[in-house]
C-alpha cells in the first residue's frame, strides 16, 4: 500500500506507474461504492410520488446499489419499518405533515435532504363556477344547508368532500378539522382510492355539476383542473392545526395564489410542507455515498408537476416511469454528475 507521504515523495514517472498499478477494483470501488450492497427501498402509496422515487433509485444504481425493488406502503408500515431497519428509505416524506409520525422513527431513522424545500401546498377546493354565483370564498361558507346540498351527490344532506385515504397524513389533518371545527354535520368526507374518487369528482364536473375537493401540490389535480380557471382554493377563517403542528399556525397563509377566493394573502388553513427522504439511521452510517446523495439531490416543483400531467394522461406504467426518470436524469445530466461525485468522494 502506497501512502500519501511516499506519493509526494515520488518523481513524476514513479508517481504515474505506481498509479496504474493500483488495482483495477480500487478504482472501481471508488467510482462504484455502493457496489455489492442492496437497498430496500419503499415509495408511498399516493402515484404522484412514484416518478420521484425512480429518479433516486436510479441515481443510486448509478453508485452501484443494488434497489430490486421499490415496496410501495402507506405511512405508518413505512416509518415503523425505517426505524427496525426493514426498509432502508424512501423519499415520499411530508414535513410538517408527517411530524405525527416523528415519535414511531425518530429512535432509528431521520430525515434527511430535501425532494423539494416549501412550496409543496395543501388546501380545500371547490369549482369556479359554484363559487362566483354563491360568493363562496371560505370553506366555512359550505357548511349553510342551502351550500351543502349544491354539493350533495348521493343525497345524505351533506357536501360530499372527496378527502384521503385511511393512512395518508392528510387524511390524519381532515379528520383533525372535522372535529376543530365541528364539520361532521355538515361533509361527508370520501375516504376511497384518491385517483378514482378524484376522477369521479372530473366526471362530474365536466357534467357541470359542483365538486368540493382536498388535494396538494404537486399533483395532476391541478394540472387537470386549473385554479383560477376551473376551480378555486378556499381559505380557512381560523386555523386549527393537529398538536404535532401547533407551532405552524403562523405559517398557512400564500401571498399571491393563483385562484385563491378573498384577499391575500391566501390562508389555506394548512402549513406548506417539503418532501423530504427519510432513511434509516444505521443505513445511512454505513454507506456514506448514499446518505450524500440524499443530501445532494433535489428535484424542481415544476418537474414533478410536468411529469404527474403525463402520467395522468395515460403515461403510468413502470416502464412509463423509468423511462420518464432516465430522461429527466439525462436532461440534468451536469448537475446529476455533481451530485454523484458529491457522493463518491464522500465514501472515499
Amino acid at each position: 500500500m502506497i501512502t500519501a507521504k511516499a506519493f509526494l515523495k515520488m518523481t513524476t514517472g514513479a508517481a504515474v506507474a505506481a498509479l496504474m498499478a493500483l488495482p483495477t477494483a480500487a478504482v472501481a470501488q471508488q467510482d462504484m461504492p455502493g457496489e455489492g450492497t442492496t437497498i430496500d427501498m419503499a415509495r408511498a402509496s399516493w402515484d404522484t410520488g412514484w416518478w420521484q422515487a425512480e429518479v433516486y433509485s436510479q441515481l443510486l444504481q448509478e453508485l452501484g446499489y443494488d434497489v430490486s425493488r421499490i415496496t410501495t406502503l402507506d405511512n405508518p408500515p413505512f416509518y415503523q419499518s425505517v426505524a427496525q431497519g426493514d426498509i432502508d428509505l424512501w423519499v415520499n416524506g411530508w414535513f410538517p405533515l408527517h411530524n405525527t409520525y416523528e415519535d414511531d422513527f425518530s429512535d432509528g431513522a431521520e430525515k434527511i435532504g430535501y425532494v423539494a424545500k416549501g412550496g409543496a401546498l395543501q388546501g380545500y377546493l371547490i369549482d369556479k363556477k359554484t363559487a362566483e354565483e354563491h360568493d363562496i370564498n371560505y370553506v366555512e361558507d359550505l357548511t349553510k344547508d342551502e351550500i351543502q346540498k349544491l354539493f350533495d351527490a348521493n343525497g345524505d344532506g351533506k357536501a360530499d368532500l372527496v378527502a384521503c385515504p385511511p393512512g395518508w397524513g392528510c387524511e390524519k389533518v381532515i379528520s383533525h378539522h372535522f372535529e376543530a371545527y365541528g364539520w361532521n354535520d355538515d361533509f361527508n368526507a370520501i375516504k376511497a382510492g384518491y385517483s378514482a374518487s378524484m376522477a369521479d369528482a372530473l366526471g362530474r364536473y365536466q357534467n357541470g355539476e359542483p365538486i368540493f375537493f382536498y388535494t396538494w401540490t404537486p399533483n395532476w389535480t391541478v394540472g387537470e383542473l386549473p385554479p383560477g380557471e376551473d376551480v378555486v382554493w378556499l381559505q380557512m377563517k381560523e386555523t386549527k392545526l393537529p398538536e404535532d403542528q401547533a407551532d405552524l399556525a403562523d405559517a398557512t397563509t400564500v401571498e399571491g395564489l393563483k385562484g385563491c377566493r378573498g384577499e391575500q394573502p391566501c390562508d389555506l388553513g394548512w402549513p406548506a410542507n417539503d418532501i423530504r427522504p427519510v432513511a434509516n439511521s444505521d443505513f445511512l452510517a454505513n454507506n456514506p455515498a448514499a446518505a450524500e446523495l440524499l443530501r445532494q439531490v433535489s428535484i424542481p416543483i415544476d418537474d414533478i408537476f410536468a411529469q404527474n400531467a403525463k402520467m395522468n394522461a395515460g403515461e403510468d406504467s413502470p416502464e412509463d416511469l423509468e423511462a420518464q426518470a432516465a430522461n429527466w436524469i439525462e436532461e440534468n445530466r451536469d448537475k446529476v454528475d455533481e451530485w454523484l461525485d458529491a457522493a463518491r468522494g464522500s465514501a472515499m
